[in-house]
């Protein structure tokens, strides 16, 4: 299995560790200790198996001039029966396209239909606890309904992991993004 996901510049992604380490050392969540070196991301794309040359040589190409993304997080959010709390961002026109020229330009590598990463189906998120019991959910949702506001950041890079192990999720190929002058050069 493999995802492809959005990361955030490293103010946003060190708060919103910070939001992770203060669960744990709660004793509310440890969902961000489950995975090796987990980042705070939104999963633009899954896959049950890839070609990954191909796969690379696509991202290269579709991610070359790809601009960084200012994201702001102002919802939380759980999926029914789920047991998770998420950070939801304001779906911007810059979001929706990424994730639709993602899937536009990757087609040829969709091998599940009822993804819930596909347009149409995804809701982006950033998880911030997962398989809770209905207690810890509203403990987490009081917590950080408390505790933050809204949170602005960017997406600064995209990212391939591989999600087979189940205890790791490593970094497979990344590309950053383009700040606007950066094109202009």
């Amino acid at each position: 299995m493999y995802g492809l996901i959005a990361i955030f510049d490293e103010r946003t992604e060190e708060l919103i560790k910070n939001i992770w380490k203060e669960l744990k050392e709660k004793s509310i969540s440890t969902y961000a200790y489950e995975v090796e070196d987990r980042k705070p991301h939104i999963t633009l794309a899954s896959y049950n198996s890839l070609n990954k040359k191909e796969f690379i040589e696509q991202m290269d190409i579709t991610y070359k001039n790809q601009t960084v993304i200012d994201i702001k997080f102002n919802i939380i959010g759980s999926f029914l029966n789920s047991g998770a709390l998420f950070f939801s961002p304001t779906v911007t026109k810059d979001l929706i396209e990424i994730h639709s020229n993602h899937h536009k330009d990757f087609e040829r590598f969709n091998d599940n239909p009822n993804s819930l990463y596909l347009p149409d189906n995804w809701i982006p998120h950033c998880t911030i606890a997962n398989r809770l019991s209905e207690d810890k959910l509203n403990e987490v949702f009081n917590y950080c309904s408390t505790r933050y506001s809204t949170i602005l950041g960017k997406i600064v890079n995209v990212a391939l992991i591989d999600v087979s192990e189940k205890h790791k999720a490593p970094i497979i190929h990344s590309i950053e993004l383009k700040h606007d002058a950066t094109l202009l050069s």
